[in-house]
């Protein structure tokens, strides 16, 4: 009996240890997996808090605006102007980004009490481009011309778009879930590692509970002016 009971808890413990072993090992792989893509969004995520609540601007970005004539055979819809500011702009890809604004009376106007308020035509506005210069053309429908606003993105704005997400294609998207992905695994991996190595738990759970409760107030104190 006392045999047996010996190798059930020898094997209890051969099984934590494995367990364990498998956890540091994956928490490692999944830590390689997303290290780059961590780095570059600690990089940007740290100038955007801090631009966000200094209002630094971004230091390489520069804007030019401008015009671009239509032909006299205007585009009818949204879809087939995106596709010829496409070929005229010699954008690389097509509209990362389409919107269409209905045509609804004039906020400038006011309203008689005869008649109706003049209609403001449809607004068409498009995105083009990818992280490091941004394309944004906006034209009013019956228009001879449209405005085009020209973004061009230097290393750090760059990253900053990358950061958002802005104008990047599906595939990026996906390759930040993975990242996203990643980082629950290595939180919830990190945990366990330290809850199966430690043994002072107490003070472990009063600092993770702490930081529960520094982390709700901060979040919920704009929520109180």
């Amino acid at each position: 009996m006392a045999g047996a009971a010996a190798a059930a808890s020898g094997y209890r413990v051969n099984r934590r240890v494995a367990f364990v072993r498998w956890v540091r090992r994956t928490h490692g792989w999944f830590g390689l997996w997303g290290a780059l893509l961590g780095l570059m969004m600690g990089v940007s995520g740290v100038w955007l808090n801090h631009r966000a609540v200094l209002k630094l601007p971004l230091p390489d970005q520069h804007r030019s605006d401008g015009r671009l004539t239509l032909p006299e055979q205007r585009p009818a819809t949204a879809d087939a102007m995106a596709a010829w500011l496409q070929q005229s702009l010699k954008a690389d890809r097509p509209a990362v980004n389409v919107r269409v604004e209905r045509g609804r009376p004039a906020p400038w106007a006011e309203r008689g009490g005869e008649g109706t308020a003049p209609m403001q035509p449809e607004r068409w506005t498009f995105v083009f481009g990818g992280p490091n210069k941004v394309m944004q053309v906006e034209y009013w429908v019956g228009n001879r011309t449209a405005s085009v606003r020209t973004t061009e993105n230097g290393f750090v704005a760059t990253l900053t778009n990358m950061h958002k997400g802005a104008t990047m294609p599906v595939p990026w998207i996906l390759l930040i879930d993975t990242m996203a992905g990643a980082l629950i695994f290595l939180s919830v991996s990190g945990a366990i590692l330290w809850w199966e190595t430690h043994r002072r738990r107490g003070v472990g759970i009063a600092i993770f509970g702490v930081s529960v409760v520094v982390t709700v107030g901060l979040a919920m104190l704009p929520l109180q002016w």
